[in-house]
């Protein structure tokens, strides 16, 4: 029986950065719901054809097929000490469903909210920078290039993708809110949520989330 880690947080939150920390130190997998999606199509598994033929029409993947790839992936010898989900649960029935399947196999969950203040992440965000040649990244408020749009490393252009524009970063946000702030408070309900300041440099967001989870 092992430890079940949530990861929750907004677009630009710094949650990838935390799960490899966390992974790495601890050895628990973790187990991104687009991952699984990606490898289950590849694999061509029964679910995974038919969430290659819901996305292929352009729908979203229904509850059960995604909550059997969960099902399935945890039930590897990987995650018997635990593991890490991100990017599922994504609303409160998946929670609800979610809870029965862990409760069968782990004795402890958390849910852990890497919580930062909106104008933080729209900087954060808007702010990026990619270099075309080499796939350098830099933000423009917090860690600029020493010539404006030039890469430090191979002098090659810098391009803000489609995706941090601020018109369409504020859609993810708004999104976000909508799905999964109810999350937050069903996991507070539950009694398993724990919050970290993830406005601060990474190692030390790390720290706390050490301290927090108790590893």
């Amino acid at each position: 029986m092992g430890k079940v880690i949530i990861l929750l947080g907004p677009p630009g939150a710094g949650k990838g950065t935390q799960a490899k920390k966390i992974s790495e130190k601890y050895g628990i997998p973790h187990v991104s719901t687009g991952d699984m999606l990606r490898e289950a199509v590849r694999n061509k598994t029964e679910l995974g054809l038919k969430a290659k033929a819901a996305m292929d029409s352009g729908k979203l993947v229904s509850d059960d097929i995604v909550l059997g790839i969960v099902k399935e992936r945890l039930s590897r010898s990987d995650c018997k000490k635990g593991c890490m989900l991100d990017g599922f649960p994504r609303n409160v029935s998946q929670a609800e469903s979610l809870k029965e399947i862990l409760g069968e196999r782990y004795n402890e969950v958390v849910a852990l909210l890497v919580d930062v203040d909106e104008n933080i992440l729209i900087k954060r965000l808007t702010g990026r920078r990619n270099c075309l040649k080499c796939g350098a990244i830099y933000n423009i408020y917090f860690s600029p290039p020493k010539v404006e749009n030039k890469c430090d490393k191979c002098g090659g252009e810098l391009i803000q993708r489609d995706d941090d524009k601020e018109e369409v970063v504020k859609s993810r946000l708004e999104v976000y809110k909508e799905s999964t702030l109810p999350l937050i408070e069903y996991y507070r309900n539950e009694g398993k949520l724990k919050i970290v300041d993830g406005s601060q440099e990474p190692n030390l967001v790390f720290e706390k989330v050490v301290q927090l989870l108790g590893l």
